[in-house]
């Protein structure tokens, strides 16, 4: 005759609960241990935002246009088998400086130097903007500020900065992040560019006293002085594809991470005056580093 198994179950039953108990009673005595669950105190109620003047009739369009949507086809920049790349960063400023005679043409205009610094530009080799291919696992901050753009800046008084490559899209394909001093004041231009059906188009357009310009996952962060001693405006703007655009998501006044005493540093910063009419905020006027 074969052996019971009635008996198996109750023993592990059994045991089980033995072993349950022993540990519930090692947890209970250890609760008085340094290092157990201790009371934090009472949780601050948390509050939900109180609305002012709620009678008060809501806005239904903006005051100014500041042009927040930067949407525009570049003429005349070829784009080899549709790799941004390949395009000529020299020709893409050139060509906005055509398209904005009254900021860049004649003695007169605030950026004159600017236009005739780029004769000393010449075309790029797309050769030597390979190192500038930018990953997220190759460097996430992709800072613009970097030896290799003070070269830049310095060539040959070449006002175009060098080029950076990152996918800010999401499809795959990299955007060109570049940027060019607008002179004889000290402000940089800060530009995006991607690709759709062979076209360069321009999808970010930001002017201002730059302290830093920064690639960070997919979104561009532009940091300015502030008029606060020990504090900077970070601009951070990121990929719309409803807009097929830049949109500027983030606007904060930080703490500066160097300690910056502020001085000089220019006042709110304004949208790009070469795109937008002029608004009643104070346009930068600070030095960049």
């Amino acid at each position: 005759m074969l052996p019971s198994r009635r008996g198996r179950p109750a023993r592990v039953t059994a045991f089980a609960a033995l072993f349950l108990v022993t540990a519930a009673a090692g947890a209970l005595a250890g609760c008085g241990d340094t290092g157990g669950l201790r009371d934090a105190g009472a949780t601050a109620a948390a509050r939900s935002p109180a609305r002012l003047w709620p009678g008060l009739p809501p806005a239904s369009s903006p005051a100014y246009d500041i042009g927040e949507v930067e949407h525009a086809r570049v003429e005349g920049v070829a784009v080899p088998g549709g790799d941004i790349r390949g395009a000529d960063p020299v020709a893409a400023v050139r060509a906005e400086i055509a398209a904005h005679p009254d900021d860049y043409a004649g003695a007169g205009a605030r950026y004159h130097e600017t236009s005739a610094r780029m004769a000393d530009c010449e075309t790029d080799d797309p050769e030597n903007t390979e190192n500038t291919e930018d990953t997220e696992d190759a460097g996430d901050a992709g800072d613009a500020g970097d030896a290799g753009d003070a070269e830049d800046a310095a060539r040959d008084g070449c006002p175009v900065l060098r080029p950076y490559y990152r996918d800010l899209t999401g499809d795959g394909r990299p955007e060109m992040a570049l940027g060019f001093r607008l002179l004889p004041g000290r402000l940089t231009a800060v530009r995006v560019y991607t690709v759709e059906k062979d076209r360069l188009v321009r999808v970010m357009s930001y002017d201002d006293a730059v302290s830093a310009v920064e690639l960070a996952g997919r979104a561009v962060v532009v940091r300015s002085p502030s008029e606060v001693a020990g504090y900077e405006y970070r601009l951070q703007w990121t990929w719309d594809a409803d807009q097929r655009a830049m949109l500027l998501t983030s606007d904060e006044m930080l703490r500066a991470d160097d300690g910056g005493d502020g001085d000089g540093h220019t006042g709110r910063p304004s949208p790009s005056p070469s795109d937008s009419p002029p608004s009643p905020s104070p346009s930068p006027s600070g030095d960049a580093p």
